[in-house]
């Protein structure tokens, strides 16, 4: 038998062909895991850099090779998309570098490569030193990039997740986090309103002046909360959020007898993916909502203390749309449309205000983004943006009726408030890098304006002041006012801002930043501007973990529409304001002594306000987690509006008995600043996803005006008029980690010393009809509110389920940059084991000021007030909010 079987197997082996069928027949040998390297390469502000190099070489001898190509090297060009893929890598550790013409290359050793998709984002630093004198990177090149980290932080996704939701808490929180005068910018556009979480890929907050050219500034700094989104990436993908609040879980106001009404129902709807893989991608975001809070009434009335609550409904909607498509030789575009609508109920109540004080307001807006950047040559970089927004709103009011104002005691009456606005502005920019050897030149110009049209009428029924109670019950009024006339209003406006600066690095550690910006506006006839400006930073040692920096410049800031609309109003011929002093009651009649109107108007000679800033700092990594810095400012503010009355009483008689008041807005106002400020990070997303920052801000402000219609309260001396300008003291710490996987835990705390306000008499013993008279040797802003702190506190779970699915990628950023704190996962949902999972859920519950501390607000400066030196509100009671969201 034996002998049998070896005799078959041999013809078998020797039979044409035979060889094949035993081959077919045998089962085929399972093919080894590949996995798929995606490198998405960026600037240092977060652009996408096409035709750049990836670069993988095979890390050590044990290395696995790189499949059947090449063992040793392969690379892979960027798309116009900023990604660089390379496929059929064996999974094991290798070297990844990449570079570009103009900026330094990076290198990520010993990187992990496991089989399937590996995603990895890589930051290029702007190069400063000429290729031709092959000075090698060094780390301090990024501490010397003015667009670099050093002196600013980078919220991870984990911090974003942890943000308040709705986009206006989310805003506050953000400008909490921040120094003070901090603005909000998005995708390099101002103004807008803030994207939803499942947008936003990372958001710097600033930590010192940058004193580039390029940015417009303004008297209050130019410091911006950088906000960037992410465009869709990958296969289908969406989620869907839900948010929910009731007053069962808050806690009760102490300044109202029952606990408020409070509520909140808002969800979204996401679906973002690649359209084209590496060349096209989309989302779309909607959110619905509706809300209510309640406004607190704290009231002293002829038949004693009112204290009351009045719900105030919301309802809001918001779709954001965005197009993302790479063309060309490195180019993207992105288009994006924004539209919202909110209608507020209940308005105007609240404080003094009681109930029939109630007005409603509708808004909506809609918005058109388009953005285009990408290389040209070698050398140039070119990026332009434009900005289209339509807007609209209407008010009315509740109750039709007179107003009565008994000074910081209680306001009755209807709020007479009805029309609204129709406005159309714009904004286009662009601007031009070019790298040389040791210049990084940059050129832009930025263009501003808009069509605004109004209808807005307010005190069309008149309105009684009373100086105390007890000349109310008597029938004494002070004075009677009543808006009579046209309200309607349109004008144009029109704002230039052109700039050209050099980042030039003379020396290995060394980097001189100079630039010039000029500025017009077509409101008012001064002169164009050029504002100068400078900034030095050193960076002495070559781990670049030190740097310092020191600048000086000139600022201008724009002249406000809201002051030129209002000296186009009453002006004593389109609308008069008539102001009777001491008039009968209820009936102001004929009696007393009757004025004619006030008139608003803006001096001949008005220009741009203005502000001189310096400031130094330094920028310490004390670990490669651990970084530290610490700054000083001090700004000088010139050419700063306020009012001057040219009609005022001279014993007892007007100048020119044609008009009442004539409230001239000049120029001739100041203030200074003196600020420190201390900020610290500590960013271990190795070890439990541990984020930790913090900073404190020390400011000592002071200032002559309170905005361009305020008239000193002693005649026209404005020496008089310098106080306070904010809080001398804030404090903000944020922590975040996952003490365990699938367990994210997030708490912010906040501090501030007490904000100041003014003591005033309530009486009028000028008698020019404005109620700002200061008792004698007492300065404005005198008085000063108690402090305030509050912890907030965010807990979530996210498990995930089923298998991911892999597809193209279009490229699109997914983390936050290299050399700047990152990770996390796209949808800023928690990591640990669901983040690789094709399904995630997460649930959480916040909670707003958690130990329910009273911050009192609300204090009355007015000596005849029942209230005077009394808070009369609470900021904050804590809220609890639940939530989930379902990821797929």
């Amino acid at each position: 038998m034996v002998r049998n079987i070896v005799l078959a197997l041999g013809v078998c082996l020797l039979w044409p062909g035979s060889a094949g069928v035993l081959a077919q027949t045998a089962p085929p040998r399972p093919p080894a895991p590949t996995g798929k390297l995606i490198v998405t390469v960026a600037d240092a502000s977060g652009a996408v850099i096409a035709n750049a190099t990836v670069t993988v070489t095979v890390t050590g001898s044990e290395a696995p090779g790189l499949g059947s190509k090449d063992p040793a090297l392969q690379s892979a060009s960027t798309t116009a998309a900023g990604v660089a893929t390379i496929d059929g890598l064996v999974p094991g550790r290798y070297t990844v570098t990449a570079e570009f013409a103009g900026f330094e290359k990076m290198t990520i050793k010993d990187y992990r490569v496991r089989a399937g998709d590996n995603r990895r984002t890589v930051t290029l630093p702007v190069k400063k030193i000429s290729e031709e004198l092959s000075v090698k990177p060094e780390a301090r090149s990024d501490g010397l990039d003015p667009r670099g980290n050093a002196f600013s932080t980078v919220l991870t996704r984990e911090q974003i997740a942890a943000l308040p939701d709705d986009p206006d808490e989310m805003e506050a929180a953000l400008k909490a986090m921040s120094p003070p005068g901090a603005m909000m910018r998005i995708d390099g556009f101002s103004g807008g309103r803030l994207p939803p979480k499942s947008q936003i890929r990372s958001i710097r907050l600033p930590r010192m002046d940058q004193l580039a050219a390029q940015n417009h500034g303004g008297v209050n700094g130019m410091m911006f909360i950088d906000v960037m989104t992410q465009p869709g990436h990958g296969p289908l993908a969406g989620s869907f959020d839900f948010a929910f609040r009731d007053d069962a879980m808050n806690a009760r106001n102490p300044f109202t007898p029952s606990k408020a009404d409070e509520g909140l129902m808002q969800g979204g709807l996401s679906f973002s993916g690649s359209i084209v893989p590496n060349k096209s991608s989309f989302s779309i975001v909607m959110q619905p909502g509706r809300a209510f809070d309640t406004g607190s009434i704290l009231a002293a009335t002829t038949d004693g203390t009112l204290a009351a609550s009045v719900r105030r409904p919301a309802h809001r909607a918001s779709l954001n749309a965005r197009f993302d498509q790479a063309f060309g030789q490195g180019h993207m575009l992105r288009l994006s449309y924004q539209q919202g609508m909110n209608r507020f109920s209940n308005q105007g109540v609240g404080g003094f205000d009681l109930e029939d004080r109630a007005f409603s307001t509708t808004s909506s807006d809609r918005m058109f983004r388009m953005s285009e950047n990408g290389a040209i040559g070698r050398r140039f970089f070119s990026e332009s943006r434009l900005q289209a927004r339509w807007s609209e709103a209407e008010v009315s009011s509740g109750m039709e009726a007179p107003t009565i104002r008994v000074l910081d005691a209680f306001t009755a009456g209807g709020a007479q408030r009805r029309g609204g606005s129709r406005n159309m502005d714009f904004e286009a920019a662009s601007d031009l890098d070019y790298v040389r050897g040791v210049h990084s030149l940059r050129a832009g110009v930025l263009v501003e304006g808009g069509r605004y049209r109004s209808t807005d009428s307010a005190n069309y029924l008149g309105t009684y002041t009373f100086a105390s109670l007890a000349d109310y019950e008597a029938g004494r009024p002070l004075n009677y006012s009543r808006r009579l006339g046209n309200p309607n209003v349109s004008y144009s406006n029109l704002q230039v801002g052109a700039y050209v600066q050099d980042d030039y690095r003379f020396a290995k550690s060394m980097l001189l930043s100079y630039g010039l910006r000029y500025e017009a506006q077509t409101l008012i006839g001064d002169s164009p501007s050029f504002s100068p400006r400078a900034t030095l930073t050193w960076s002495p040692f070559k781990s670049g973990r030190t740097n310092l920096r020191l600048g000086a410049g000139r600022f201008r800031d724009w002249f406000g529409l809201g002051t030129y609309e209002q000296t186009l109003r009453v002006d004593g011929v389109r609308q008069q304001e008539l102001n009777i002093l001491n008039p009968l009651f209820p009936d102001p009649g004929a009696a007393g002594s009757v004025l004619p109107s006030n008139r608003y108007q803006l001096a001949s000679d008005i220009r741009l306000p203005a502000a001189f800033t310096a400031n130094a700092g330094v920028d310490q990594s004390i670990t490669p987690a651990w970084r530290m810095s610490a700054t000083y400012t001090y700004r000088e503010g010139s050419a700063l509006v306020r009012g001057r009355n040219l009609n005022a009483p001279i014993g007892g008689v007007r100048p020119d008995p044609a008009f009442a008041n004539v409230i001239e807005v000049v120029n001739d106002a100041a203030s200074r600043l003196h600020m420190a400020g201390f900020t610290m990070s500590y960013i271990r997303l190795d070890w439990k996803q541990t984020f930790i920052a913090g900073n404190y801000t020390f400011s000592a402000g002071r200032t002559n005006t309170t905005g361009p219609f305020s008239i000193p309260a002693n005649g026209d001396d404005l020496s008089t008029e310098w106080g306070p300008a904010s809080p001398r003291h804030r404090v903000a710490v944020n922590f975040n980690m996952q003490p365990i996987p699938g367990v994210s835990l997030a708490m912010n705390a906040r501090a501030q010393s007490g904000s100041p306000y003014t003591i005033t008499t309530g009486d009028d013993a000028n008698q020019d009809g404005v109620f700002n008279d200061r008792p004698a040797g007492v300065g404005r802003n005198s008085a000063t509110t108690a402090a305030q702190w509050d912890i907030g506190l965010r807990v979530a779970y996210t498990i995930g389920f089923g298998q991911r699915t892999t597809g193209p990628s279009t490229g699109g950023p997914t983390v936050v940059m290299i050399g700047g704190p990152g990770g996390g996962m796209p949808g800023g949902m928690g990591s640990g084991g669901a983040q690789n999972k094709r399904y995630r859920i997460e649930v959480y519950a916040a909670v707003q000021n958690v130990t329910n501390r009273n911050n009192l607000v609300g204090y009355s400066g007015v000596l005849t007030s029942p209230f005077f030196g009394q808070p009369t509100n609470v900021l904050n009671p804590r809220k609890v909010e639940v939530g989930t969201r379902f990821v797929f």
